[in-house]
């Protein structure tokens, strides 16, 4: 059971979430969540989430797989850091996880008790929206919160619009 909202409260503020991961469609989520958290004063979480399952190796070569990844995660965070500084003007959160990206997310939620929208952004290839956008979608009547799902063909002015 998730805990009541706090964003509303004084002394907190709405954050909104976008997961980031490889896939192209990601910089569509982080932009309408960026302008969403501008455009209200709110705050933006770059959740990155490495995949538990990447590192059943021998224990030493483990470690260095570990490392290596959580050094890619913390580069492409950066990436997108600055990125988000650059073209909206506001300084997103970033975190890293280890684990099932669903269990993540649910997570930090229920960690971060500011975060009041998870933006997530559907792939537009014919195998459907994206293993994230259909794990979620399944489940938004359990969901804790609102979970906004943006098209990845939208262009940064047309979100920028709507946003």
């Amino acid at each position: 059971m998730v805990s009541t909202r706090l964003s509303r409260l004084e002394g907190h503020r709405r954050k909104f979430m976008a997961v980031i991961d490889d896939t192209p469609e990601c910089s569509r989520a982080v932009h309408y969540a960026g302008m969403r958290a501008k455009n209200s004063g709110g705050g933006v979480v770059l959740l990155y989430v490495i995949a538990d399952g990447d590192f059943q190796q021998w224990l030493g070569v483990e470690a260095v797989m570990r490392a290596e990844a959580r050094a890619e995660a913390e580069a492409t965070l950066a990436k997108i850091a600055q990125t988000v500084r650059e073209t909206i003007g506001i300084e997103p959160e970033m975190v890293i996880r280890e684990g099932s990206a669903t269990e993540q997310i649910y997570g930090l939620i229920e960690e971060d008790r500011d975060i009041a929208i998870l933006v997530l952004a559907a792939g537009s290839a014919k195998d459907g929206p994206g293993p994230l956008v259909s794990s979620i979608a399944g489940k938004t009547a359990a969901f804790p919160i609102p979970v906004t799902v943006i098209p990845d063909s939208l262009t940064d002015a047309e979100i920028d619009a709507l946003s």
